[in-house]
């Protein structure tokens, strides 16, 4: 897992706004009648509608999307009793990952009591507010009779997600595991190490499946629990054995299935090895595992594994679960959480990791094909079908057990809906990070000694996205980095100016000479230009001993560029080059192309741009739709029949309509109407993307693109990542050099997508 400093994780809190999280207007209140609807005297006549029927709070208000992520901080993370205030980051954070995953609103509550009746007084007198209440950190054994007390006692979705969240994907992991295993669950001898809150609640809902009770060891920290221990509760009391059994080696031997939810380094290879034929071990303990994957497959080939974390097969993430549980409970307006409900998400997770894997996902993963089997049992949280399956699954069963106040009568349409719920923004950027991580490459930070890039560098390296290489004075970088507290002992730093750098130099500068000495350039000039960190950072990339180069930080556009042409060059099937920016909105992802090279292209060039661009966004796993823009529509304006930049689109997209008819693209088109479907079918329903929305936008010319995506930075409050540099033989890309250390990373990140497609392609 990666490193994270303390800085960087209170930097990340405090900087700009303080926390995570944000109450945003859903309605619009520029003008004095909006504010005039949204408070009084308007707000008066909803109030008295839902007077008159309280269930009209749902119709009026923002009830129906709203859950409570509620805490008293007595079991926060790992971290234990630390306190309500202490735990309030965390419960943003929940609510954070209930907004980016299921579109589910939150307020974080914080309840400063462990008496159980206050607590839950608190709670039931703030429910009205609620469409749903999340239980979250809460210590056993308190927590049981809180959730019990509340689902008796409210009528809304409660579910404490420590115990059903992690108990709900891991039972979906185990069926499909027993599956590959050949083992049928009512058969299996299952060992349970820790008997908290989620060992309880796991064990419980495997039972529920079809496990019989007798054949469940369940352990603490001081061994097995037995029927002659006087130290056990009511809940631990439950899974008491009066078998010859005492401590955790001795459950494991011949078991069939392990729990793991507990502490690092507790399983032994010895005791993996006692454990029956295809044993099945979920090590949970987060960060470390009870037995760590490489340990448990190397004590047993036949071994099938699951883990808390993200950087091995098989993860079990809360994540997969409790978004997509609330959001098909709210959307039915259920009035509990049901073991029929929780049975039905388990089961549709199960059924997803054997469907057909969407190659966007394999993609995100640098996998060529995932398919069911002992690699894959459980669905990767980046898959942009859970929403569509789990929170529809859990909607239908809270209908067929009575609870759902508000029946779904169209399913297609209630897919779409939740289809339609979150931009692809979070799926793009979290994919491409997961991509790079899958397959780090050697990355050139031509200004290593910038504390910008520094910063980056460090955040790409420990997680795992890239492996820096930092030119520049060592004693200066090492300097830069003890001031500003950052530690990168293994990474690799060059000085171009070195005496050690002299035999790449000579190398560098008989390479430069031979591509250039046509050109008007001396060896002895070829020779001066290696010291330059630019020159010589591209000539490590042609060379091979690095993958890609980032900079632009301290130099102008021009001076990273200009070197990159004259010695890497454009593709051979290509005669430009061009860029795009990626323009992050609530929307999701555009793509706005060209953006900083090309002036004034000609047809040829807003074609050839086109299809670099097609190509750049498909690696970003997205099918693109490609909208040709002008000032006009299809030579609407009269003047656009005798304007030389809309007949050069028009000369565009006749020539990709002809010579790559699978591209969806057309043109020309106003602005407007290239991001409106609904008027572009309207009034051209003969276009060739009348029924797709837009997603990628080529600009008739550099001025109009570079303006535009400037205006969506600062007025449309969009995220705008670039440019990326498309059509180079080598992945050579620039940062602005107003830049953040967020957009350097973004760009890192890509350099190491685009090398990965770069080293693919050679291979073949």
């Amino acid at each position: 897992m990666a490193k994270i400093s303390k800085e960087d994780a209170l930097r990340y809190h405090f900087e700009g706004r303080p926390g995570k999280i944000e109450v945003v207007p859903t309605k619009p209140h520029r003008t004095q009648r909006d504010l005039s609807l949204a408070y009084s005297p308007g707000v008066a006549l909803p109030c008295l509608e839902i007077q008159k029927n309280p269930e009209d709070i749902y119709k009026y208000t923002a009830k129906g999307n709203l859950v409570a992520v509620i805490s008293n901080g007595t079991a926060v993370l790992g971290l234990g009793d630390i306190g309500a205030d202490a735990g309030k980051p965390v419960m943003e954070g929940k609510g954070l990952l209930f907004k980016i995953f299921a579109d589910v609103d939150v307020f974080d509550i914080e309840v400063d009591t462990k008496d159980i009746d206050k607590f839950c007084e608190t709670v039931k007198n703030i429910s009205v507010t609620f469409g749903g209440i999340n239980l979250e950190d809460i210590k056993a054994p308190e927590c049981f009779e809180i959730e019990e007390r509340l689902k008796r006692e409210l009528n809304i979705p409660v579910m404490h997600d420590d115990q059903h969240g992690t108990a709900i994907i891991s039972s979906a992991g185990l069926i499909n595991a027993l599956e590959i295993a050949g083992k049928k669950i009512q058969d299996v001898r299952m060992v349970v190490n820790g008997a908290g809150a989620s060992a309880i609640a796991c064990t419980n809902l495997i039972i529920s499946l079809g496990l019989k009770k007798e054949n469940v060891v369940m352990c603490d920290t001081k061994g097995v629990l037995r029927k002659d221990r006087t130290d056990l509760n009511k809940y631990k009391d439950k899974f008491a054995t009066d078998r010859d059994l005492h401590t955790l080696a001795d459950a494991l031997n011949g078991a069939d299935v392990f729990l793991g939810l507990s502490s690092k380094n507790v399983v032994s290879k010895d005791m993996v090895r006692s454990m029956a034929k295809n044993p099945i071990v979920f090590a949970m303990a987060n960060p470390d595992p009870e037995i760590t994957y490489e340990d448990a497959t190397a004590a047993r080939e036949d071994v099938l594994m699951a883990t808390g974390r993200s950087d091995y097969p098989n993860q079990v993430n809360n994540v997969l679960g409790f978004p997509f549980i609330f959001r098909g409970a709210l959307d039915v307006r259920a009035t509990c959480i049901n073991e029929e409900m929780k049975i039905a998400a388990v089961y549709s997770l199960a059924s997803l990791a054997k469907e057909n894997v969407p190659e966007k996902v394999s993609k995100a993963y640098n996998v060529d094909n995932l398919v069911f089997g002992r690699e894959y049992f459980i669905p990767k949280p980046l898959d942009p079908r859970l929403i569509t399956t789990v929170a529809p699954a859990v909607a239908k069963a809270a209908m067929d057990s009575g609870v759902a106040k508000s029946p779904i009568k169209d399913w297609d349409a209630y897919k779409h809906e939740l289809s339609k719920r979150l931009g692809l923004e979070n799926q793009l950027l979290r994919g491409l990070t997961s991509k790079a991580k899958l397959d780090p490459k050697r990355i050139i930070f031509a200004e290593g000694t910038n504390l910008k890039v520094l910063k980056a560098a460090y955040e790409v390296l420990q997680e795992g996205i890239a492996k820096p290489i930092l030119l520049g004075n060592p004693e200066k970088i090492k300097q830069v980095m003890a001031d500003n507290h950052i530690e990168m002992c293994d990474v690799l730093i060059i000085d171009p100016r070195s005496k050690e750098a002299e035999e790449r130099r000579v190398k560098f500068a008989e390479m430069i000479w031979e591509k250039r000495q046509r050109k008007g350039i001396t060896h002895e000039e070829a020779y001066e230009l290696t010291y330059n960190r630019n020159y010589f950072g591209i000539m490590m990339v042609e060379t091979g001993e690095a993958d890609a180069m980032v900079s632009g930080v301290t130099s102008q556009y021009d001076a990273v560029m200009s070197p990159a042409l004259k010695l890497v060059g454009v593709k051979p099937e290509l005669n430009h080059i061009s860029s795009m920016y990626i323009v992050v909105t609530k929307k999701g992802p555009y793509f706005f192309a060209d953006t900083t090279i090309n002036l004034d292209p000609d047809w040829q060039t807003l074609a050839e741009t086109a299809l670099l661009t097609a190509d750049m966004v498909r690696r970003f796993n997205i099918e693109p739709v490609i909208g040709m823009l002008s000032f006009s529509n299809f030579g609407s304006i009269k003047a656009a029949a005798n304007s030389m930049g809309a007949e050069r689109v028009r000369q565009a997209t006749r020539f990709l309509h002809k010579n790559n008819p699978e591209l969806l693209v057309d043109g020309e088109l106003q602005a407007n109407f290239a991001l409106n479907k609904e008027m572009r079918k309207s009034k051209f329903p003969f276009s060739k993307i009348a029924d797709y929305d837009v997603n990628t936008l080529i600009f008739p010319n550099l001025s109009s693109g570079n303006i535009s995506y400037k205006i969506m930075q600062e007025i449309g409050g969009a995220e705008v990542i670039g440019p990326i540099i498309m059509g180079i033989k080598k992945p050579i890309h620039v940062v602005p050099m107003e830049c953040s250390v967020r957009e350097i990373v973004h760009m890192t990140t890509i350099a190491v997508v685009d090398a990965q497609h770069v080293h693919k392609t050679n291979k073949k």
